[in-house]
This record gives C-alpha cells, sequence and structure tokens, in this order.
C-alpha cells in the first residue's frame, strides 16, 4: 500500500521561509519522479516543481523560480520543498506526487500517487 505523506505547512509573514517534506512508502522510490502541486481557493491546481530520480534534473513553474527549490533525499525516501521569500499568492494547498511525468517544460497532469496535502498560508 502506497502512503505519500506531507508535513511543514503554516501559516507565515511575506517574505518568511517554509520547508515542506513529503515521504513516501510502498514504492520504489528511488526510481519515482516526483513532485509538488498546490491549488489556492478557486483555482485550477497547478504544477509547481518536480524533480527526476537522481536530482539531476529539475522544473520549476515560473512564479516561483529563484524562491523555491526542490530537492531528494533518496535514502530517506523524503522529498523536500524549500520556500523561500514567500508572497501571499503562493497561499495554497500544496500536495506531494509520485510518478510524476517531469520534464524540462513542466509536469504531467495525473501522477500516480497523491499525498493529502499541506495547508501554506502566506500573509502580507
Amino acid at each position: 500500500q502506497v502512503q505519500v505523506v506531507e508535513s511543514g505547512g503554516g501559516l507565515v509573514q511575506a517574505g518568511e521561509s517554509l520547508r515542506l517534506s513529503c515521504t513516501a512508502s510502498g514504492l520504489t522510490f528511488a526510481y519515482d519522479e516526483l513532485g509538488w502541486f498546490r491549488q489556492a481557493p478557486g483555482k485550477e491546481r497547478e504544477g509547481v516543481s518536480c524533480i527526476n530520480w537522481s536530482g539531476s534534473m529539475t522544473y520549476y513553474v515560473d512564479s516561483v523560480k529563484g524562491r523555491f527549490t526542490i530537492s531528494r533525499d533518496n535514502a530517506k525516501k523524503t522529498l523536500y520543498l524549500q520556500m523561500n521569500n514567500l508572497k501571499p499568492e503562493d497561499t495554497a494547498m500544496y500536495y506531494c506526487a509520485a510518478g510524476v511525468v517531469c520534464s524540462k517544460s513542466g509536469l504531467g497532469p495525473a501522477p500516480n500517487y497523491w499525498g493529502q496535502g499541506t495547508q501554506v498560508t502566506v500573509s502580507s
């Protein structure tokens, strides 16, 4: 049984940082492409970032480039999203996804597995 669990969300002020973590069990983590999506109220879900199995290739949506960093620790079966200089428009539910299609042009819309989400709220 595959379980994907996010943590690290919270309420911060604009300009502050958060680090999201995602652990995955029940799958061959080291060979899966992984990613982060987010969905704000009233908006469509958006692919934020993804990373290939080795960490040698990453993708970021334009709105987070230079502020967010995705990384992974295959030994710990953990995915991270370091979010710096957060802005109110980053407020959303953030979802970890495993088995994504990750390329330099973006994330595929239908990952194999999803986490339950962690809320990030940025106040101005």
